[in-house]
């Protein structure tokens, strides 16, 4: 599986930590930035670029998900799913990460890299990187609802 990976300042630690781990349990991993520590970055590009990719790969039949990582995760949870296809969700334990695989089938994954251990969140990630969408209908359905608003701006 190929695993798209973003960050701001605020979670370089846990980020090369991740590449570092997802590499080695053999994940295909493509680390979109920063490249360097900057207290003032701006995260949009890092997390929407993640996010392009994750919506490019599945789209051409590459299995993929990403990671977007914040101080909380919650600004870059916002910019990746304003990109069309993305269903980002903010994990904070395993039972979210899963479940946001299992009912919501969401692609990319935040986490706030100041509201965990290494530890803890590298947990996190693990459970929502090998949690299944359950297919349920009625997830599917509501799934397919959120994805006709995007593309139309019509409520179901």
């Amino acid at each position: 599986m190929r695993v798209h990976l973003a960050t701001d300042h605020a979670g370089m630690e846990l980020s090369a930590s991740l590449l570092s781990h997802l590499t080695a349990a053999g994940y295909d991993v493509v680390d979109h930035g920063p490249a360097s520590y900057d207290p003032e970055d701006d995260y949009p590009s890092f997390c929407i670029a993640a996010a392009q990719a994750v919506v490019a790969d599945r789209a051409a039949g590459v299995d993929a998900l990403g990671i977007v990582l914040g101080g909380s995760g919650n600004g870059e949870q916002i910019a990746a799913n304003k990109v069309q296809g993305v269903r980002a969700a903010l994990a904070w334990n395993l039972d979210t990460a899963r479940l946001a695989r299992q009912h919501n089938d969401a692609n990319i994954v935040a986490v706030g890299g100041r509201q965990h251990t290494v530890e803890e969140a590298t947990s996190i990630i693990e459970a929502f990187l090998a949690e299944p969408f359950s297919g349920a209908e009625r997830h599917s359905r509501r799934i397919a609802q959120i994805a006709r608003f995007e593309e139309t701006g019509n409520i179901a």
